[in-house]
């Protein structure tokens, strides 16, 4: 830090992502399995990456928050959506590649990506 500005621009980066994470009644939640298989399977990117997104679009009504484990670990990285007035959506095998495509289809045009869901694992 250099300058008192840098600072304050600091805060208002943290304090966005902070907001990010408080939970939003009648909101759109994105859950990240942040448990030790999750974490070691790769979700801190994931949920890094889905709190850039998020922000980055200006997402107001979306909360990204973490959970314990989801119970398929084999699964991991997994990712939970829960829109309002409908089913929970469970991706898996989740990288940072795919969170632009599921906020721009699901979060924002209300199509789930099939392809990543729990639904289309092939054993």
């Amino acid at each position: 830090m250099k300058s008192l500005a840098e600072l304050q621009q600091l805060r208002d980066k943290i304090s966005k992502q902070v907001d990010l994470r408080k939970d939003r009644e009648n909101g759109i939640r994105i859950v990240v399995g942040m448990a030790t298989c999750g974490i070691a399977a790769g979700a801190r990117p994931v949920m890094n990456a889905f709190l850039n997104e998020v922000s980055k679009r200006g997402l107001s009504d979306v909360t990204v928050t973490q959970t314990g484990c989801i119970g398929m670990c084999r699964l991991e990285p997994i990712v939970e959506v829960f829109m309002p007035g409908e089913e929970k959506v469970t991706y898996v095998h989740m990288n940072e590649e795919k969170v632009a495509r599921i906020v721009a289809e699901h979060i924002i045009n209300k199509q789930p990506v099939a392809e990543y869901t729990v639904g289309a694992v092939q054993e």
